[in-house]
């Protein structure tokens, strides 16, 4: 008798936790970091506090530029600090768009 274990297929495994934020370096290779924000109320004062952190995410295509906003889900570590991954760039920065499109002046 043999067994042989499969893979699970993604929907069995759970869904994967997705976090969107804003990413504040992109200057590694293949890294960016990217800062979320959430609400939280303080346990003692009641009043309603903000508070971020920061993610390391891997982006394989270099994509995501400094300031844009994106979407990131959780993966296998990659590396030390490394546990997510790029998904999409939701709302690139205006610095991002070429210059070419604007009308030369004379």
């Amino acid at each position: 008798m043999t067994t042989e274990t499969q893979a699970a297929p993604a929907t069995d495994r759970g869904e994967r936790t997705e976090l969107v934020g804003k990413v504040t370096s992109a200057k590694m290779e293949k890294t960016i970091v990217v800062e979320v924000q959430r609400l939280v109320q303080h346990p003692k004062y009641r009043r309603v506090v903000r508070i971020s952190k920061k993610f390391f995410a891997h982006d394989e295509k270099r994509e995501a530029r400094q300031g844009d906003t994106v979407r990131i889900v959780s993966t296998r570590p990659l590396s030390r600090l490394k546990r997510w991954r790029l998904k999409e760039v939701l709302a690139p920065t205006a610095s991002a768009k070429p210059a070419a499109a604007a009308p030369a002046r004379k």
